[in-house]
C-alpha cells in the first residue's frame, strides 16, 4: 500500500528532512517509524491502564515488601 499525499508546510517539511538525514534515514521511514513507535506508545499504556484497573477490582491489594522479604528469610 502506498500513500500517496502528506501535505507539510516548507518549515515542516525542512525540519522533517533534517530529522531524517540526522537519522540515516529517508523521509518515507522516518514517518513509517515514527507512526508506529506512536501506535505502540499508545497501546503500551492503554493496556497498562486496563491491568491496573483489573488489579483495582479484583480487590487484591500488595502488602509491604518488609512481609515479602521475611517470607522469602532476607
Amino acid at each position: 500500500m502506498s500513500v500517496t499525499t502528506l501535505r507539510l508546510t516548507d518549515e515542516e517539511k525542512k525540519l522533517a528532512t533534517s530529522y531524517a538525514k540526522l537519522h540515516s534515514e529517508s523521509l518515507s521511514s522516518a514517518f513509517k517509524r515514527a507512526l508506529f513507535e506512536k501506535i505502540e506508545e499508545e497501546f503500551d499504556v492503554t493496556t497498562g491502564e486496563e491491568a491496573y484497573q483489573e488489579y483495582i477490582d479484583s480487590g487484591k491489594m500488595s502488602r509491604p515488601a518488609k512481609e515479602l522479604w521475611k517470607e522469602l528469610d532476607l
